[in-house]
């Protein structure tokens, strides 16, 4: 069996439920920082068991796609937003999609970048590009491969190919015709842990020659297209 036919149990799928802190969280990390709104369309690729969909659902964004290749995951995405999820591999997807269709405002992909080798990484950046609505933005979230507190992340599954750091990803943006906006930290732990982390990064940041951009294990990324004013 490959890794991705045993990704099922190995991630242990199920069905998402949402308290307020994580609404809080996603309010905080996702939609402020990216800039979303209820009338946009969104595609998720690699929307997994459907937490992020159902974090905008309950927003009220009712322009939503998701997109996972595994099909285990229709029994397991919310049952209200099964209506808006395809088990499609996403190279098949987009050959399908037509040219006349409207552009998309918002392209999620919340660790799935990684597990792309770097020219089909670019490659398929470069394909959502062209689907971008004029002010549409790519919504990336990786490992952080620049920090030390990264390689649990990348290297915890093995069906990651390219590592990033904020730099690399930086380049990678370049190479498919976007640029970064903003690329920013994904904090985890409750809010005493994130001052204790403020407070060694902060000590490390003035005792290191060469400290990390982030710290944080993972980083998100605001991808705009190179030719927007």
């Amino acid at each position: 069996m490959t890794h991705y036919e045993t990704y099922a149990e190995y991630k242990g799928y199920e069905t998402p439920t949402l308290a307020q802190k994580h609404v809080r969280r996603f309010e905080r990390e996702v939609w402020g920082p990216g800039a979303y709104h209820t009338d946009m369309s969104v595609l998720e690729i690699g929307c997994g068991t459907g937490v992020v969909l159902t974090n905008l659902a309950l927003k009220g964004v009712h322009n939503l796609v998701g997109i996972d290749q595994d099909p285990r995951l229709e029994k397991i995405i919310p049952e209200p937003l099964r209506p808006n999820f395809k088990a499609i591999d996403v190279w098949t997807y987009l050959e399908d999609l037509s040219p006349d269709l409207p552009a998309i405002d918002r392209i999620i992909m919340f660790d799935v970048l990684e597990h792309f080798a770097p020219a089909d990484g670019q490659r398929l950046l470069d394909a959502l590009r062209v689907r971008l609505a004029p002010d549409g933005l790519i919504h990336l979230k990786v490992p952080n491969a620049g920090s030390p507190w990264g390689q649990q992340f990348q290297y915890g599954d093995l069906t990651h190919q390219t590592a990033y750091t904020p730099e690399s990803m930086r380049q990678q943006a370049i190479s498919a015709g976007l640029r970064c906006r903003k690329i920013y930290p994904h904090k985890l732990g409750s809010p005493a842990r994130q001052v204790w982390e403020r407070l060694i990064h902060g000590f490390l940041n003035r005792t290191l020659t060469e400290p990390p951009e982030i710290w944080e294990g993972n980083f998100f990324a605001l991808l705009e297209n190179a030719q927007q004013n």
